[in-house]
């Protein structure tokens, strides 16, 4: 194949482009090596190729251990009913907790859950009720998230799985009826990322610091949408909810999900859980053993110590990190942002005055977190004008704490208590930040009026540090702990190292063709548009004001998409699917014999980020645009597209050199050399959905790049016009 070296592209970037193209048709020689998480993703993939290994941006049907909605089952309920479910497949799969607005006693929310309540005991799914505690400590402590299993959840924090070894990870409201319907969906693996930590702790340091400190310092999106793999010499020293807080805010970092590979500490974990499971509640020497738990139990343990998995040498990774946990001091994040991150020992100095301090959520919550804030309290008192909330992470964890006194301790000091649930942590109950106040919390998020007013601040640091802020009225450090014989490190040692494109690996070891299932399109065409923009979001692609009318056709959310971005969006689509286009063909996204046609639209990185409003991928489809190019998507809105039928591909390569070339002084986020919002090249594109080859048509001459092709799993979906359709099909079937 020879491609022309265009006037508007270097040589180089041609040459480029030809080998990638061409490596797509090479035989793979060899299985790939495979991370821990790819491992395990391959336990539980359906309908996967015999001999073939899962590997990271594959589409894979999966069939998770285990599925978890909380609040949110009610409208899961109604999508599992709009769809014509009627029986849950396994039962034994999906698992029911309420925890989010467990505050809220009005006769409304009370029949909500009540109905929640009454439609698990009618398909015989496991529920907890409000008070039982927050739905991600539940699974830890009963066994669903479990090590070296899947696990998902309708809620972005079930990454908090990853620190007993489970790969956890989010989905959305249809994906979870669509589990409970036929027992799988469809996922995309993440790009991996290895993160080896070295050295110790220094006392008084705990995984939450380790965390926050991450967030600020690899702020520009360096884990978005990836699998962080935790490794290193540096792991065996943190503690099991060290590494559940860890794991917990890799949501926050950007990631999908943050897993350490189960070691010894893992399995001592288990053996002292399933010790107590096993103990009589009253000692007797006649006391009866109590019944062997479902999913925690020592055969299970057994088998998991006989197989433990770890990642192959040779596994590829998108990025290496490194963290010398010895030269971490105690970090506290914010205001009002997880990417600012600023050392104890420098925010102490300016006395930060506080209003409200928060021990809740499921981030550090847990025994071990309420001990270190007891410790902090023990025999004084919260200072006057400073409300300080407790509340445990379940109700189990408020039952240790209370036997160990810690509990006690904490209301003696002034602390006020709430239920076991999320409550302020998401803006819900009582304790939310008023205009003007200050607030540290052991929370996760402290995005701008999350915990209350807009007008707020919020910081978050670790349990010992809420609770010394809560003592004294300012953000400060335990009266235990001398700053002085912290680190010294102005920062902590931390560093990045990316490898060079994977070129050489493309071309040794290359993705064989993919066999494309009956009824989905050989190749996608059309005329391009390139959006020159980068963290389009939601509300630019479909505005808000829209979202909530109902009633809106599919033509309305053709005329009005991208409003928000670019005013003209929609008359330039419209123009590009005229007969007169292209020397009079027809441009339209119809399919005909050769494949599927519309218009094709290439993007920056992160599209579609932000909220999880699914018309931003039907306006698009609806508009003419079967498929979308950019450099990286947004995870919520790339499920979203793939559950309506929109396809989305990834080639950071061609978004670079589009923006090298098409952009005001090349530079993302400009827009076209003119500042147009959405450039009309008057350039063809073809994209080969089994090879991955995209070929442009320029005024020049012909370009080729090469993508990941989706996989049949979302092909599936496609031909059975999107989610809801497939999960018909499958219940019809």
């Amino acid at each position: 194949m020879h491609l022309p070296t265009l006037p508007h592209l270097p040589a180089a970037i041609c040459t480029r482009m030809t080998r990638r193209a061409l490596a797509t048709h090479a035989p793979s020689a060899r299985l790939a090596p495979q991370t821990f998480a790819e491992k395990v993703v391959q336990r539980y993939a359906l309908d996967w190729p015999a001999g073939r290994a899962v590997r990271a941006g594959d589409y894979v049907m999966i069939q998770p251990e285990h599925v978890m909605t909380h609040d949110n089952t009610g409208p899961v309920i109604s999508k599992f009913k709009s769809i014509g479910a009627t029986k849950i497949k396994n039962p034994r799969q999906p698992v029911f907790t309420l925890d989010h607005d467990v505050q809220n006693k009005s006769a409304k929310n009370m029949q909500k859950y009540l109905g929640i309540e009454q439609f698990a005991r009618e398909h015989g799914v496991d529920f907890y009720p409000a008070g039982r505690g927050i739905g991600h400590q539940i699974l830890v402590e009963e066994g669903y998230a479990f090590p070296q299993c899947l696990t998902v959840a309708s809620d972005s924090h079930s990454n908090m799985y990853g620190g007993v070894g489970c790969v956890g990870t989010p989905i959305v409201r249809t994906d979870a009826a669509a589990l409970w319907a036929t027992g799988k969906t469809w996922w995309q693996v993440p790009r991996m990322i290895r993160l080896e930590f070295t050295g110790a702790l220094a006392p008084g340091v705990t995984g939450k610091d380790v965390i926050v400190a991450l967030c600020g310092a690899f702020n520009n999106d360096e884990v978005l949408n990836a699998a962080v793999e935790f490794t290193g010499e540096g792991v065996k020293g943190l503690s099991i909810d060290d590494r559940l807080t860890i794991a917990n805010m890799t949501t926050e970092w950007g990631a999908l999900a943050g897993v350490f590979p189960p070691d010894e500490r893992t399995l001592e974990y288990y053996d002292a859980l399933i010790t107590s499971l096993e103990r009589p509640t009253f000692a007797g020497a006649s006391t009866p053993a109590p019944p062997e738990h479902p999913r925690l139990n020592r055969p299970r343990l057994d088998a998991l110590r006989a197989s433990l998995l770890s990642s192959d040498p040779g596994a590829q990774y998108a990025a290496y990190l490194t963290f010398d946990l010895s030269s971490l001091v105690p970090y506290v994040s914010g205001p009002n942002s997880v990417k600012v991150a600023t050392a104890l020992p420098e925010l102490a100095q300016q006395e930060v005055k506080i209003q409200k301090a928060y021990l809740v959520s499921c981030t550090n919550s847990r025994a071990s977190d309420l001990a270190a804030a007891a410790a902090v309290v023990r025999g004084k008192k919260v200072a006057p004008g400073v409300e300080f909330y407790v509340a445990a992470a379940s109700s189990l964890v408020q039952e240790q704490a209370e036997r160990a006194g810690d509990w006690a301790t904490l209301v003696e000091a002034g602390a006020k208590v709430l239920p076991a649930g999320c409550g302020p942590c998401i803006g819900l109950g009582t304790g939310l930040l008023e205009e003007g106040q200050v607030g540290i919390s052991a929370t996760n998020r402290n995005y701008k009026g999350r915990m209350g007013s807009p007008k707020a601040l919020a910081y978050l640091a670790s349990p010992a540090v809420v609770a010394a802020s809560a003592l004294k009225g300012s953000i400060c450090a335990p009266g235990s702990m001398d700053l002085e014989d912290l680190p010294k490190c102005a920062k902590p040692r931390i560093s990045i190292s990316t490898p060079p494109p994977l070129l050489a690996s493309v071309d040794s070891e290359a993705t064989p063709a993919e066999e494309l299932y009956p009824g989905f399109p050989a190749v996608f065409r059309g005329p391009l548009l390139w959006a020159p923009q980068d963290n389009l979001n939601t509300d630019g692609i479909y505005p808000g004001k829209y979202t909530y009318q109902d009633d809106i056709t599919l033509s309305r959310q053709a005329e009005v998409v991208m409003e928000n971005y670019d005013p003209g969006f929609a008359s330039l689509v419209a123009s590009l699917r005229s007969p007169s286009f292209v020397a009079g063909r027809p441009e339209t996204a119809e399919r005909d014999a050769d494949g599927l046609k519309g218009v094709l639209l290439i993007a920056g990185y992160n599209f579609g980020t932000g909220s999880s409003r699914e018309q931003a991928a039907t306006a698009l489809k609806s508009a003419g645009i079967p498929l979308v190019i950019a450099g990286s998507f947004g995870d919520i809105f790339k499920r979203n597209a793939i559950n309506n039928g929109l396809v989305c591909l990834e080639c950071p390569e061609l978004v670079a050199d589009l923006t090298r070339e098409y952009t005001r002084r090349g530079t993302r986020g400009e827009g076209g050399k003119e500042g147009e919002l959405t450039v009309k090249l008057g350039w063809h594109v073809e994209v080969d959905m089994s090879t991955g080859v995209v070929r442009l048509r320029t005024l020049q001459g012909e370009v080729t790049y090469g993508v990941r092709p989706v996989g049949r799993s979302v092909q599936e979906l496609w031909v059975d016009g999107g989610l809801e359709g497939y999960v018909k099909r499958q219940i019809q079937a």
